[in-house]
């Protein structure tokens, strides 16, 4: 295994490569491939193979040597997909039909990898989930044909085995179970809800149903398996929330396990469920949900949450493939703030900004990430960067003018090629951004400069990190009083500077014991403090008023009456 990971890019000018970490310079087994028509690239599963669209034309490279194996002629492929063993390639056109064919072409193809021999054709009208599903093992071919599930074995295309019918199917997954297949589907019935069901090959009537989920509000239904394929998770959407609460519809997270068991992901922050992901251990998920600063929740096997990430402007989950390494990062409409986790000790290991990115992608390494801003979702300042997991840039390339970066992808590596990394709060040694950092200083205005700086969250329910069930979690009226006590504290403080020393007079006063001479005392002195004051304003060049001539002239009886209460 090669010990630095080679990247390829494709481009509105062709493909080209690099080497990885820790060389990054131009990879010269793959020579560039200057082509403006080039609409796909693809690895296999174990990156044993690479296939790239050329005009008319597949190319299919092994690469190990990185020499040509096959060329497939004379096709309008818009997407690839190889099969879990990299057996076969799969490839999809537009499907069309014309005076002279009437009925159309098949569009959907099974090719063989090697050699590029053309196995079998099918007719998929809709470009949305056309790929086919294979079991790990490759004994199972799975398509859905309007509402129905087909199922061929044993790589005869020819012949349908068994297939789930008179459920309408919208969407299904396989597990990735090797031996012994489990098939999770989303159907639909006359009325409310649709259902979650869970089916164990070849049994598919519904009374040999493992588990079922019903769901009363679900347009479409994701469904994430663990890589074990003894549990997955179901990620429900609408397109409209009913209730008004959010714009962006409603979702739902559920779970099913092969043993039957059934639950629903309960969370505690009202909002949409940004993203959802396994651990590469299998043994817990991770979702970040709820209205912006989202919540970011680790959850175990039964459901429950386990460890709280805070809150923070993120929407994505990114584990490293051997799961020991947490990204949370937030694109889109948000600035691009990348934080690193620990994910077995639970520690903060660092963050990163990957401003403007449009996707984020591991090296099989576990160590070294990768963020592109590409066309068409941003066409200008196109480019990508490489960062190793501590947060250091170690590259960075941008697009030439007027040119399009459409995909970046690292070569992928069969699994347990690499160790899992060792994990060190040590910063690795980068370089520097070329495009400037906006300052993380807040702005203050110069009548609150040179004053004491008051640290304070702009959101109420804003969370630190924290085990749940520890005692390191506020509550919500913690916080509202904490906030409450650090405006006091800087009130007072101001209050303090804006104050100067009280003027005073100069006569002291000795207290007698008697009430109603001390009264009197008391009394005196505070006039002649003000008179003081007037004073010293009168020095000073302010123009008293008559009242205040006045309060003047009386010092003297003022001064004649103290003596006396003294006698």
């Amino acid at each position: 295994m090669e010990s630095s990971i080679p990247i390829f890019t494709r481009g509105s000018a062709g493909i080209t490569s690099i080497s990885g970490p820790p060389s990054l310079k131009r990879f010269d087994e793959f020579p560039p491939i200057n082509n403006k028509s080039c609409r796909t690239i693809l690895f296999s599963p174990d990156g044993s193979y690479f296939a790239y669209t050329s005009a008319s034309n597949i190319n299919i490279l092994e690469t190990e040597k990185w020499r040509p194996i096959a060329t497939i002629e004379n096709t309008k492929a818009y997407h690839l997909a190889f099969s879990p063993q990299s057996t076969f390639l799969m490839t999809w056109e537009p499907f069309t039909v014309s005076n002279a064919n009437p009925q159309g072409t098949p569009n959907l193809k099974i090719y063989k990898t090697q050699g590029g021999d053309l196995v079998k054709s099918f007719t998929q009208k809709k470009q949305v989930n056309w790929e086919p599903q294979w079991s790990n093992d490759e004994k199972l071919f799975t398509r859905l044909v309007n509402n129905d599930v087909v199922f061929y074995e044993d790589l005869n295309f020819e012949r349908i085995v068994t297939r789930i019918s008179g459920l309408k199917v919208v969407s299904y997954k396989l597990s990735p179970n090797v031996g012994t297949y489990f098939i999770l589907c989303h159907t639909l019935s006359a009325q409310p809800p649709s259902f979650g069901r869970l089916f164990k090959y070849p049994n598919f009537d519904i009374q040999q149903a493992v588990a079922s989920k019903s769901f009363f509000q679900a347009d479409t239904v994701e469904v994430l398996w663990n890589s074990k394929g003894n549990n997955a998770l179901l990620l429900t959407s609408t397109e409209v929330d009913k209730t008004g609460g959010s714009y962006y519809g409603k979702q739902g997270l559920h779970f099913i396990g092969l043993n039957g068991q059934t639950a629903i992901v309960t969370m505690n922050k009202e909002g949409p469920i940004y993203s959802v992901e396994w651990s590469p251990k299998n043994q817990e998920f991770c979702v970040i949900y709820g209205f912006m600063p989202a919540k970011a929740t680790l959850f175990n096997l039964k459901c429950e949450p386990i460890f709280e990430l805070g809150t923070g402007a993120r929407n994505a989950i990114y584990y490293n493939p051997h799961g020991n390494i947490l990204l949370l990062g937030g694109f889109g409409n948000l600035r691009g703030q990348v934080e690193i986790w620990d994910a077995v000790n639970k520690k903060k290991l660092g963050s990163c900004e990957a401003s403007d990115s449009t996707l984020l992608r591991w090296s099989a390494d576990g160590e070294h990430f990768l963020s592109a801003t590409t066309a068409p979702r941003l066409r200008t300042a196109n480019g990508f960067k490489v960062w190793h997991y501590s947060g250091s840039l170690l590259y960075e390339t941008h697009w030439p003018q007027g040119e399009e970066l459409y995909d970046v992808v690292w070569k992928p590596a069969p699994k347990l090629a690499f160790k899992e990394p060792q994990i060190t709060s040590k910063k690795v040694e980068g370089i520097a951004p070329s495009q400037p950092q906006a300052s993380k200083e807040a702005y203050r205005p110069p009548s609150a400069r040179n004053r004491p700086t008051v640290n304070f969250k702009l959101h109420d329910d804003d969370e630190e990190a924290h085990r749940v069930g520890s005692n390191n979690a506020p509550s919500k009226a913690a916080l509202k009083n904490k906030k409450k006590r650090e405006a006091k504290k800087l009130n007072q403080n101001e209050a303090g500077e804006g104050k100067t020393a009280p003027v005073v007079s100069s006569v002291q006063v000795a207290l007698t014991g008697d009430p109603e001479t001390d009264k009197k005392l008391k009394n005196i002195k505070k006039k002649l403090d003000a008179i003081e004051k007037l004073k010293q304003e009168q020095a000073s060049g302010k123009t008293l008023e008559a009242n205040q001539l006045t309060k003047l002239k009386g010092e003297a009886d003022l001064l004649k009456e103290l003596q006396q209460l003294t006698l």
